[in-house]
């Protein structure tokens, strides 16, 4: 019998890590304090009335030719290796593919941030994700990064959403999911979604996957004084459907919510399935 599957999607930066990618290692290679990198990459944005992601970007580029740092996707990946992740992180992608397996369910990980995917590549949790879908840079024939390819804001993050729900998982196409799928059709109903976010730029994400049905987990780091009262923000404004603190262990509020939701994903299919029994 086919089973149900289950996406667990994930902005990464406050999310799955306590930091700024861009603050574990990139930063201080160009002998900039992260205060001062942001500082400057706003600076840009404002003056220029810009996209804020396109800006760092940029940023990044010209800090690193200046200081004569080569970007190519194995440089990217060799920050990525630095990258701190938040307590049980490593583990928490088998721990939930497991319940899920022992519960009837299929899970699977996706990454939609704002972030950078070659920095995220370089991270031990790389492999775990069924799509990184992130921002990105176009390289030229030596391999060096030349331009921005994907820039990922706010709005942009909530087409990666639809693509799930089809099953597509090009960042180029512009066509297949635009075109009408009958809901039988789609490869995971938003109900089967879960999404994990920190900040402003997944409300939207959040607010969409918990509309049509799925769950949205705002999570904080509870070592930042105010997150925590952000997150119980976004509950109350009814923008998500429950908030944890940023741990991914077995004993973790987020591993209780998720297998819960897993359960109820399950009970919920089998109940439709023998509603359509003849």
């Amino acid at each position: 019998m086919k089973k149900p599957i289950v996406a667990l999607i994930y902005d990464f930066d406050g999310t799955l890590s306590p930091g700024n990618m861009q603050e574990f290692g990139f930063i201080q290679a160009i002998e900039k304090s992260p205060e001062k990198f942001w500082k400057m990459s706003d600076e840009i944005a404002i003056d220029q009335d810009a996209s804020n992601i396109l800006s760092y970007m940029k940023l990044m580029f010209d800090e690193a030719r200046n200081k004569g740092i080569r970007l190519r996707k194995k440089d990217f990946q060799n920050f990525g290796r630095k990258v701190e992740l938040f307590s049980g992180v490593k583990e928490w992608f088998q721990l939930t593919k497991r319940y899920g397996k022992e519960h009837g369910v299929t899970v699977e990980h996706y990454i939609n941030s704002s972030g950078l995917a070659e920095i995220i590549e370089g991270t031990p949790i790389a492999g775990e994700f069924k799509r990184i879908f992130a921002c990105s840079f176009l390289y030229d024939e030596n391999g060096e990064a030349v331009w921005p390819g994907v820039a990922v804001d706010y709005t942009a993050k909530t087409q990666f959403l639809f693509k799930i729900n089809k099953g597509i998982l090009s960042i180029r196409d512009n066509k297949l999911v635009n075109e009408s799928q009958s809901e039988d059709k789609k490869r995971i109903p938003f109900p089967h979604m879960v999404y994990f976010g920190d900040g402003q730029t997944d409300v939207p994400c959040m607010k969409i996957v918990k509309m049509f049905g799925g769950h949205s987990i705002a999570v904080y780091n509870p070592e930042i004084p105010g997150k925590k009262a952000s997150a119980k923000k976004l509950l109350k404004q009814e923008r998500v459907n429950f908030i944890a603190p940023a741990e991914y262990t077995e004993d973790s509020l987020n591993y209780k919510i998720v297998c819960s939701i897993i359960d109820k994903i399950k009970a919920d299919y089998e109940l439709q399935r023998l509603k359509s029994a003849r």
